[in-house]
């Protein structure tokens, strides 16, 4: 299988503590934030990996993800064309149809490739979606009788399951796509009514980057977590 890697964030909301560098490759403990996704891919089987980016920057993501074990392809947007868009655009660089693997490119996560697939496979959808549930930024308090607090905790994960951004998509999906705009408005509430969009439960780590705060906590967890260098 190919994957399609999402990459044209600007990185505005991170500020300075991008560096400069589109949100993608933003240093977390030493790496392009995206690398890690890349290096997943690659233990999962995954041999070519197609990168969608603004105009300008293939040179920097080629220099960036190389020796990582995939052939990267870079998909220039000439324009920003939305989520959607842009996964349709960069779809054209496949070298081969089939199930595809697509995601964003701005986030730390740990979903199994292998096992999403399988369950695509096993659905017979149209496109499947891993699904998370996030951990709660708020804290929990406890109730007892006539409203007395009886205690403080972290909060957990929320009750209700959040598309994290990791797909499988089959041809059909992708040639419905729309040109320009987002799938999640578009092509999936139609598979929805068709009953071929199905779901992959994803229960280990999803971090979105999108904030210096969210930035520190992505490498805090790899600092903590050693294995993710050796990916």
């Amino acid at each position: 299988m190919e994957a399609i890697i999402l990459a044209g964030g600007k990185a505005e909301r991170l500020g300075d503590a991008a560096g400069g560098k589109p949100k993608s490759l933003v240093d977390v403990a030493g790496r392009p934030l995206v690398a890690y996704q890349v290096s997943r891919l690659v233990d999962a089987g995954v041999e070519r990996v197609i990168v969608s980016c603004a105009a300008g920057q293939g040179p920097l993501f080629e220099s960036e993800l190389a020796g990582l074990g995939a052939e990267i392809v870079i998909a220039e947007e000439p324009e920003r064309l939305g989520r959607g868009g842009g996964i349709k655009f960069a779809a054209r660089e496949r070298r081969d149809r089939g199930d595809v693997y697509a995601m964003n490119g701005d986030e730390l996560v740990d979903v199994d490739f292998r096992a999403l697939v399988a369950r695509h496979g096993e659905a017979g959808g149209a496109a499947t979606v891993a699904v998370a549930r996030p951990k709660s930024p708020f804290g929990v308090v406890d109730l007892g009788h006539d409203d007395v607090v009886t205690g403080f905790s972290e909060g957990g994960r929320i009750p209700y399951w959040v598309n994290c951004g990791v797909y499988v998509l089959t041809d059909e999906a992708i040639d419905r796509f729309p040109d320009r705009g987002d799938h999640e408005t578009t092509i999936f509430p139609e598979l929805v009514e068709e009953g071929r969009l199905h779901a992959y439960r994803h229960e280990g780590l999803w971090l979105t980057v999108n904030t210096p705060k969210e930035l520190r906590a992505a490498c805090e967890h790899v600092a903590a977590h050693p294995e993710w260098l050796a990916a």
